[in-house]
């Protein structure tokens, strides 16, 4: 079975939405971040800099939350059939990883890009319900956590963004956000 790794307030929970919407079997293995329990030998084995999240899916190990969505996409979303949707994934991912979060969660740069990134979301998901397609998707996931995570930890809403805000409302409703990142 697929082991998760992770800690409280990690972006583990990420990582565990997608399982839980994929219906993916996996144990969750919370490691105490506090008491140093992913700097352990036991825990750098599975990953050598010792941060969460981090899977283990038999002899497979992988960290870094954009690549165990993109291994969970590839390998067990029955919806990723062409390599033009594994790209498109991998381009929200890495939006979402390096350009969106930094951009709306650093606070030098917030006045400057938040306006930019929301605007364009709010006009690229006015005519669509999900990022790719007509069903949710690990950029989905991706995307969604980070705007999801911007009410509760920078108390910023979406009245501005009407599609956005429609957007988030639908992913947070998501019995698989509820069991994960909804239940922190």
């Amino acid at each position: 079975m697929l082991k998760l790794y992770g800690g409280a307030r990690s972006r583990a929970s990420i990582v565990q939405w997608y399982l839980e919407e994929l219906s993916v079997p996996y144990e969750y293995i919370s490691l105490n971040l506090q008491a140093g329990e992913h700097r352990q030998p036991e825990f750098l084995a599975i990953n050598p800099i010792g941060k969460v999240p981090a899977i283990v899916d038999g002899d497979f190990k992988l960290w870094e939350s954009g690549a165990i969505l993109l291994y969970l996409a590839d390998k067990y979303d029955a919806a990723v059939t062409t390599i033009e949707q594994r790209a498109e994934i991998a381009q929200w991912i890495l939006f979402a990883n390096a350009t969106f979060g930094p951009g709306v969660f650093i606070e030098a740069n917030r006045e400057r890009e938040m306006s930019r990134y929301l605007t364009f979301l709010d006009q690229y998901l006015d005519s669509r319900s999900f990022l790719i397609g007509d069903q949710l998707s690990a950029a989905d996931i991706a995307v969604g956590s980070f705007l999801a995570y911007m009410p509760i930890m920078l108390k910023l809403g979406f009245e501005d963004y009407a599609a956005v805000d429609r957007y988030v409302k639908q992913l947070v409703a998501r019995p698989g956000f509820q069991k994960s990142i909804g239940a922190r």
